[in-house]
């Protein structure tokens, strides 16, 4: 399974707010940390504030912060949301499936307990299983490693 790049900038959004949990940081510099789209992020921010996971502050001296503990912020979780819409194969999907042989098809079914194994792991783990090497993370960040 592959994840989306919105579900990938997601997870390194809360591991990097997670790393400095009083610190307000920017969209802006995310970008410039992770060397990705502003624009992407932007997008990102707002989903996240939306769902809970970070609080947003406005104006002048505002930015982002995680809103929940590390430790409460599942993995599995957050990406079964944030994969919602995205689907592993086509008939996975029946209003826009035109697969001829999905009646007698035994390989949807498999796919469907693979994806459910995929997620039960990802849900053993929190945000705070991902910054268990903080200081290493940080330099990596910082551009300092």
């Amino acid at each position: 399974m592959r994840l989306t790049t919105f579900t990938d900038y997601s997870i390194r959004v809360l591991i990097y707010l997670a790393l400095d949990r009083e610190r307000l940081a920017t969209a802006g510099e995310l970008a410039t940390s992770y060397d990705i789209s502003h624009n992407h992020l932007t997008k990102v921010v707002h989903y996240l504030g939306q769902h809970g996971y970070i609080e947003t502050i406005r104006g002048k001296g505002g930015g982002i912060r995680l809103a929940l503990s590390p430790d409460v912020i599942n993995i599995g979780t957050l990406i079964r949301q944030s994969e919602q819409n995205s689907v592993l194969v086509e008939c996975f999907s029946p209003d826009n499936c035109k697969c001829k042989i999905l009646p007698a098809c035994r390989l949807a079914s498999i796919l469907m307990e693979a994806q459910e194994a995929f997620f039960r792991v990802l849900e053993k783990y929190t945000l705070s299983d991902l910054i268990g090497n903080a200081s290493a993370l940080d330099d990596l960040l910082s551009g300092q490693a």
